[in-house]
């Protein structure tokens, strides 16, 4: 016969309530074998988290990826090659960020490809045999990175991901996720802190606000940047100008200056293979 302990949960905020639920033994060895005193503080937390952790899986099921440009600062590699397929550990980049996206079920992709577009989509196909289902929108002519999402905004229906293809990272989705529905802002910037702010969108923050959005400004504002992905809803598409635009120019400075943009710090390893130098970092320290 199985056995269930009765847990109370004892609400911590004006925000939560109290609930009582019977849980099996075996799983409430489970639940206690998560708390670890720092992330996970006791056993309330721990089921509010595993709970958070299933309904992130529905939340967020759909990435768009910018994989269109030409990878100017990759040449000559780029001549021959996209940066989606240029080989981390024998596997293209697009690969890696496809494996790490199905782990939280993130499996319908929006693929923005430009340069070398027919041998990206000869490679991945619909994406079926990767367990994913790929949807491409082809640039014709460069558009921008707004344009690009602009393009896609019959696929986008709900939340989504936003990622750089030359961008590689292990973060928690499920976690990002979590926050930026909790915040409820048209957008969730995971951000890095960085000794070279001029490299990428820098920002400056009240608290988890984004008030200030500067991409690769020539003075040091700030010692966090954008690292290449966020979570945003499909109404950021209202404010996205026609014609070619910049998503780091154009949109994200007007979403800060109007307190849309929220920002989630990331600690974890990010790799930016868009230079020679994070390439090199890459190969030699990326684990998958």
């Amino acid at each position: 016969m199985k056995k269930y302990l009765k847990l109370v949960y004892i609400s911590i905020s004006m925000e939560k309530e109290r609930v009582t639920i019977t849980i099996e033994k075996k799983m409430l060895e489970k639940i206690d074998a998560m708390i670890d005193g720092h992330k996970i503080r006791n056993r309330s937390h721990a089921i509010e988290d595993a709970l958070a952790k299933v309904l992130a899986k529905k939340a967020i099921s759909t990435a768009f990826i910018l994989a269109g440009g030409p990878g100017t600062r990759l040449r000559p590699i780029t001549y021959e090659i996209p940066k989606a397929l240029i080989p981390i550990h024998d596997r293209p980049m697009l690969e890696h960020q496809i494996d790490m996206l199905k782990k939280y079920d993130i499996r319908n992709i929006i693929l923005a490809v430009g340069h070398k577009a027919d041998k990206i989509k000869e490679y991945f196909g619909n994406g079926s045999k990767f367990g994913v289902k790929i949807t491409y929108i082809v640039e014709n002519k460069p558009m921008g990175t707004g344009g690009s999402l602009r393009s896609a905004k019959n696929h986008l229906n709900d939340s989504f991901v936003l990622l750089y293809v030359d961008t590689l990272m292990d973060p928690d989705i499920h976690s990002i996720a979590r926050f930026h529905k909790e915040y409820g802002g048209m957008g969730t910037m995971l951000l890095v802190p960085t000794n070279e702010p001029e490299a990428a969108g820098a920002v400056l923050m009240e608290g988890n606000k984004i008030t200030n959005f500067t991409e690769k400004p020539k003075h040091r504002k700030s010692a966090l940047i954008n690292a290449g992905l966020s979570i945003f809803e499909p109404s950021i598409l209202d404010f996205v100008p026609e014609g070619v635009c910049s998503l780091e120019v154009d949109v994200f400075p007007l979403l800060a200056s109007r307190g849309m943009l929220f920002g989630y710090p990331f600690n974890g390893p990010i790799y930016d293979i868009a230079t020679p130098r994070g390439y090199e970092r890459a190969l030699k320290e990326w684990k998958g």
